[in-house]
């Protein structure tokens, strides 16, 4: 089985645009795949290409074990795709949208799972926020103060910083999620 990257970071520290940029920038030139999340928030809202579910519809899916992966934060359910599994048993690297609160379950799931920390000043992520128009002032303060209190166990991570261009901190993720899977072998 091939990597699964867990791509995690503060709201606003720029996580989608640093996995838009790499899935541009690879374009299927690596064996690396992106899932997609399915998330009970409508499509387009903000920087994610999502799928839209309904509440009914997510657990509908949670019932028939059609998530990989799942979990609630901010009142919205999120999930990623049993497909994953697929993807890697055929040979690829696969990058995944995560969620900090939730990682500990993931790496119960997926021990082996690499986690890429995406990191940003405070003054960027409010920036971001405030651009992303999804928060008032006073939600986008509480997000920050929140990072402080996620207590995920963060030192085997890989960490990206991107308080500088898109195109700095891009080029880092490509390179790491980038490199040769393990070849799949068939009996």
């Amino acid at each position: 089985m091939n990597k699964l990257f867990y791509v995690i970071g503060a709201s606003g520290a720029g996580k989608d645009t640093l996995m838009n940029y790499a899935r541009t920038r690879i374009n299927g030139s690596a064996t690396v795949i992106f899932a997609h999340r399915y998330i009970t928030r409508p499509a387009f809202t903000g920087n994610e290409n999502h799928v839209f579910l309904s509440n009914e519809e997510f657990n509908a899916r949670i019932a028939a074990n059609l998530f990989a992966l799942h979990w609630e934060s901010h009142g919205q359910q999120y999930g990623i795709g049993a497909e994953i599994n697929t993807w890697m048993e055929s040979g690829f690297n696969v990058v995944v949208n995560g969620s900090r609160q939730y990682l500990p379950i993931a790496q119960q799931i997926y021990p082996d799972l690499k986690v890429i920390l995406i990191e940003a000043n405070a003054e960027a992520i409010s920036s971001r926020l405030a651009e992303r128009g999804r928060e008032s002032t006073a939600e986008i303060k509480k997000r920050i103060a929140r990072n402080a209190e996620i207590n995920a166990d963060l030192k085997n991570c890989i960490t990206i910083q991107n308080n500088g261009t898109i195109e700095d901190a891009g080029e880092v993720l490509v390179n790491i999620i980038s490199l040769p899977p393990k070849p799949v072998t068939t009996v």
